[in-house]
Formats: structure tokens, C-alpha cells, sequence
């Protein structure tokens, strides 16, 4: 029996495809259509919306509109989707002036870029400030980057850890930092009681910056540079 006609304007393939796209729309997903991609966007959205608490296993198969049973076929665990999150993050901070950069540099542009994908997500910091790297390979491939930078550098080795997690405390700070409200240091009716720290808001405000959390972070970011520098052999 001859194959059935395409559409007019659409090749054979084509209307395949659009024919197993209008079956999948019939009906649930299968877990054959979900990936770790998707999961973790997802679990973005998921986290974007109701913080870290609102991840849960189940709220995530609604999201993706699947049975809890299809998501367990790829992730096994609430560790597990954090873990994709988490890679995903660090796949995303460039690391790339560590090995074509002088240290400063390649710290500078580390530290700036890390501090800006986490400005986008802040109800993660928590969680991934203190999740174990196990089995999380972008993660590791940062962390390697970043270490192989600094013992090029000429820091001693066991140094090296605590440098990073000095960075990172900063790091993770000043990200919060950029969605602050811009009266955060507002005294309020209590400016009259409290000169010195009014009158240093005040100076900053005048200075016209239009975005102090970057002045704030680019001060701290340039003393620890400095300090972390003077460590090297």
C-alpha cells in the first residue's frame, strides 16, 4: 500500500514529526521525552517562583507535566536536581582568563561573572553555598580550572581551598547585595541621631553611581585580590 501524502509544502519527515508531536500533545509525556536539561530548567522555574522549598519532587512533575514516576527514571533524589542546577550555574561562571590572564585578571572576571549568575538565582545561594561537589562535573571542571590558576599563580597548595572559599563568602554576599532595595541604609527618622553613617549614605548617593552594589563589589573584590595576592611565593 503507498504511504500516505505529506501535507502540501511539508516533506515526509516533516509530517512525521508533526504527527508524533500531535500524539505526545494527546496525551501525558512519557519519560522518554524528559532530559536532564529540561529537568533542570524546570527546577529553575520551580525555584524562581516559590523559593527553594517550593522544589519538591512532586512539584517538579507538575511542572513538567509528567507522573513522579517518569522523573524518578532520571533523577533520584531532590540532591540529584539540585545537583543538575548546580552544574548548570557553574557551567555558566567564565573561568576562561585562568591560563591566558595574569592571576588578578582572571580572578577579576571569575569573581565578576560568578557574582552575576548568582544575582539571577539568590534562593539558591543557601542550598549550593553548602552542597557537596560530589558528582557534579561542571562543577568540579571550575573548581579544577580555578585551583590550576592559582598554583600557576605561585600559591602554596593547601592555601589554594581557602582562597577560593574566601572569594566565594564575598562572592555570595554581593550577590544578594544587587537586589537590595535602594533605601536599604535609609536611617530614616533616626538620621539626626546617627551623623557619620548618614552622612556616608549621603556621600554615596551624590557620587551618582547608578549601581552602588557593583561599587561595593568592586572595592571588596580589588582588597581581597590584594590580600589573597600578597600570599603567593
Amino acid at each position: 500500500m503507498p504511504a500516505a501524502s505529506a501535507a502540501p509544502g511539508t516533506t515526509a519527515g516533516t509530517a512525521g514529526k508533526i504527527s508524533a508531536q500531535a500524539r505526545r500533545r494527546a496525551g501525558r509525556p512519557s519519560a522518554a521525552v524528559l532530559d536532564k536539561e529540561g529537568i533542570t530548567a524546570a527546577a529553575l522555574e520551580l525555584i524562581g517562583q516559590k523559593g527553594y522549598d517550593g522544589l519538591t519532587m512532586a512539584g517538579l512533575a507538575r511542572v513538567l507535566d509528567v507522573a513522579p514516576s517518569a522523573l524518578y527514571n532520571h533523577v533520584a533524589s531532590k540532591r540529584d536536581v539540585l545537583l543538575l542546577v548546580e552544574d548548570h550555574l557553574a557551567a555558566l561562571v567564565d573561568v576562561s582568563g585562568f591560563g591566558t590572564e595574569p592571576w588578578e585578571g582572571a580572578v577579576r572576571t571569575w569573581a565578576w561573572s560568578y557574582r552575576d549568575v548568582f544575582a539571577q538565582h539568590t534562593p539558591l545561594i543557601p542550598v549550593i553555598a553548602v552542597l557537596p561537589v560530589t558528582d557534579a562535573p561542571q562543577t568540579l571542571a571550575m573548581y579544577e580550572t580555578v585551583s590550576a590558576g592559582f598554583l600557576d599563580a605561585g600559591f602554596p597548595q593547601e592555601r589554594i581551598i581557602s582562597a577560593v572559599v574566601a572569594l566565594e563568602s564575598f562572592i555570595f554576599g554581593s550577590a544578594y547585595d544587587v537586589t537590595a532595595p535602594a533605601d536599604i541604609f535609609d536611617p530614616g527618622s533616626m538620621a539626626g541621631s546617627t551623623p557619620h553613617f548618614t552622612g556616608a549614605v549621603r556621600s554615596l548617593a551624590e557620587a551618582g553611581h547608578e549601581r552602588p552594589a557593583d561599587v561595593a563589589f568592586g572595592l571588596g573584590l580589588e582588597a581581597l585580590i590584594a590580600g589573597l595576592g600578597a600570599l603567593r611565593t
